[in-house]
């Protein structure tokens, strides 16, 4: 994020899943509320929504294809199960602030109506804002409203609305990727992946044809934990270079 900043980022997008896969220990919450203190922030957006694929969000709640979340096929999550809907309540038990709804009436009421509600949470105190968004055209009406905001946090969704605001015209925040470069090496990275969805899957596919890559074993992760340990170790030491 500093690497960000020092490029001239005004903006912080803090991405995860449209499913807000997260529990009562986190990630989206702790990590979200780290990010509001490194930026010296009081408030920011949370808006999983992606509408084009089924997933919006009503009056705070969280639907899949119609279907509340926690009644959708992520409730029995093996790693995050979602017993809950309200995104609201999702955020307050695993986050340090209160969480309030921005209902869509307000964003189909426009910019100004949407950036006023902002500021009247924010005075009463509101840490964490959930917009409804049921329409891709709601996503730009919420994108457009919260530029001021340094902290963003969403699904690819509210990105995509994010993006199309910022494209529109010409504008100075534009920055092709290739001039900013990157970040100074700091050695070697190690990248793990323990998502089964199909469109991680085949990124792993992809990956593995350009480097090396190795599938851990669940079953020796849980028996004979120190010999599979050594094993990936000696692994990992023989392709480090490549």
């Amino acid at each position: 994020m500093r690497w960000l900043q020092q490029q001239g980022c005004e903006q912080i997008y803090f991405k995860y899943c449209s499913t807000f896969d997260s529990t009562a220990q986190g990630n989206i919450g702790p990590v979200t509320d780290s990010l509001l203190a490194a930026l010296a922030q009081d408030i920011t957006l949370l808006c999983p929504a992606l509408p084009v694929n089924g997933r919006t969000v009503y009056h705070g709640y969280l639907f899949v294809n119609g279907v509340p979340l926690n009644g959708s096929g992520m409730r029995n999550h093996p790693v995050t199960p979602m017993r809950y809907a309200n995104v609201m309540r999702l955020m307050e038990a695993q986050a340090a602030g209160r969480a309030a709804n921005i209902p869509f009436c307000v964003i189909d009421a426009g910019v100004e109506a949407v950036q006023q509600v902002i500021a009247d949470l924010r005075q009463a105190g509101y840490r964490y804002l959930v917009p409804d968004a049921l329409t891709s055209t709601h996503l730009e009406t919420i994108a457009e409203a919260s530029q001021t905001l340094p902290l963003l946090t969403g699904g690819s969704g509210l990105a995509g609305g994010l993006a199309a605001v910022l494209t529109r015209g010409s504008s100075s925040r534009n920055v092709d990727a290739s001039e900013a470069g990157k970040p100074a090496d700091g050695g070697k990275t190690v990248i793990l992946s323990g998502s089964c969805y199909v469109m991680t899957n085949a990124q792993v596919a992809a990956y593995a044809a350009e480097a090396p890559a190795l599938p851990l074993d669940v079953a020796c992760c849980i028996e004979g934990l120190a010999d599979y340990v050594a094993k990936v170790t000696e692994w990992v030491c023989q392709h480090r270079w490549r």
